[in-house]
């Protein structure tokens, strides 16, 4: 029998990713986007009590344009989610894949002592960790 490697969440999340305070304009926000891959902006804390946001481009796509509102007269806190569903990153993909489809998620910001470390997404799971095992 075969012993079954575990690939974990750090080996195949994106370090690199956009955080923006949630007064920003949508316009600000996506001018200021260096992670465009990433297709999400974090969120950042107000406070040490407060828990982090994330914005989808679909979230701006489904609010904003689609609504024919203005992206320099939305504040990110309009159309952000929070709090989020977030995955440590030493949880075998398998678990974040099954967590993912269970709550319908995309994308989850990866959290390590209350900071985010990066971000993960079916994408990610799959061409870099389903791959790995193969």
């Amino acid at each position: 029998m075969s012993e079954r490697t575990i690939v974990r969440v750090r080996e195949v999340m994106k370090p690199d990713f956009d955080m923006v305070d949630g007064m920003t304009t949508v316009a600000e926000a996506l001018r200021t986007m260096k992670h465009v891959e990433q297709k999400a902006l974090m969120v950042s804390k107000r406070h040490e009590d407060d828990e982090f946001g994330m914005v989808l481009i679909s979230d701006v796509a489904r609010h904003v344009l689609a609504k024919d509102r203005s992206p320099e007269r939305v504040n990110v806190y309009e159309i952000m989610a929070k709090p989020v569903v977030s995955v440590d990153p030493d949880m075998d993909i398998r678990y974040c894949a099954r967590l993912f489809e269970r709550f319908g998620l995309s994308r989850a910001p990866v959290i390590e002592s209350g900071q985010v470390i990066g971000i993960v997404s079916f994408t990610d799971l799959v061409l870099k960790g389903l791959c790995q095992r193969i």
